[in-house]
């Protein structure tokens, strides 16, 4: 779910990402229609673990969550990538990343 979770971020190609974008994951993964055998977990389970999921990721330093705070949770409604979190996210995508070597200018005689 993490990995889906960054790969949308990276996706969206927005600043903030709304997390109501994380639930199509139960829709398009193999807890589909064509999967027998498995079910989907219920509504309530499926935001839990969206929840947990976005938190982990948060604690891990990959993503900054934006919402509501009240006096004993906070509620997230959108993410943003962090630095590490973007890097994470482009290894995910299996692009090479540049180095952040100086390039070196020739000069001409």
């Amino acid at each position: 779910m993490q990995k889906y979770i960054l790969n949308e971020v990276w996706n969206a190609r927005k600043v903030k990402v709304g997390r109501d974008r994380f639930n199509k994951f139960y829709e398009t993964s193999v807890f589909g229609r064509s999967h027998v055998g498995r079910q989907a977990p219920a509504v309530n389970g499926r935001t839990k673990i969206v929840t947990q999921s976005i938190e982990r990721l948060i604690d891990k330093g990959l993503l900054v969550g934006f919402g509501e705070r009240t006096r004993f949770k906070w509620f997230i409604k959108e993410v943003k990538f962090t630095l590490p979190g973007k890097k994470m996210a482009t290894k995910l995508q299996g692009e090479q990343v540049e180095l952040p070597f100086k390039k070196r200018r020739v000069k001409k005689k």
